[in-house]
């Protein structure tokens, strides 16, 4: 074998152990990105769902206090429209972590609709024989416990974005990242109401 040959051979071994690395190196962390991209909507899909437990329990609430409290009529009205309004972004896909200002949407009418149902609770403290009922007492439990629910999610949901994001945005990850279409996750923020938010038990 003449030595020109061999030096070809050589740097053709070289060649393909490069592009195999590099293939490797590309695939893996495309592949990554994709399995922490689905857990990011996974995750997305509990928030979706604690929200929608909130939302259904809405209507059996204030059906509730209104046996009681019939004339606080401007109370239910803001309900009813933070319901509506929390209920036309709810079923959004997952496109809307791919948009910060829809995201953010989401969480103002999901916030609205929090304050609304706070209001409703504090209205509450003026009837003392709605408190004393049975059905009432199990729902208020059923939204204190769904609260926390809601707030464990976009918790997790926090996390989960984070941990995507990092990975997206470190160099040489971020080349493949822009170069596939991997976007950052918008994170929930706590309402500024949520400083001083009242608790939902009485």
């Amino acid at each position: 074998m003449n030595k020109g040959l061999k030096t070809g051979l050589i740097a053709l071994a070289v060649v393909a152990i490069a592009a195999i690395g590099l293939y490797s190196f590309f695939a893996g962390n495309y592949n990554k990105m994709v399995a922490m991209n689905e857990q990011v909507k996974a995750q997305w899909g509990q928030v979706e769902n604690v929200y929608q437990r909130r939302l259904d329990l809405v209507p059996n609430l204030v059906a509730t206090v209104k046996g009681y409290a019939a004339h606080e009529s401007d109370t239910f009205t803001k309900i009813a429209e933070a319901r509506s309004k929390a209920g036309g972004v709810m079923n959004v896909s997952d496109e809307v972590l791919k948009d910060p200002e829809a995201f953010d949407r989401f969480q103002k009418a999901q916030n609205e609709l929090g304050s609304a149902l706070q209001r409703l609770l504090v209205v509450t403290e003026n009837y003392p024989e709605l408190k004393a009922n049975a059905n009432f007492m199990a729902l208020q439990d059923q939204l204190e416990g769904t609260e926390n629910r809601i707030a464990v999610e976009r918790q997790r949901f926090n996390d989960v974005a984070k941990t995507y994001n990092v990975f997206i945005q470190q160099f040489p990850r971020s080349i493949i990242a822009n170069m596939s279409g991997f976007r950052t996750k918008a994170y929930f923020a706590a309402s500024e109401e949520a400083q001083t938010a009242p608790a939902v038990k009485f």
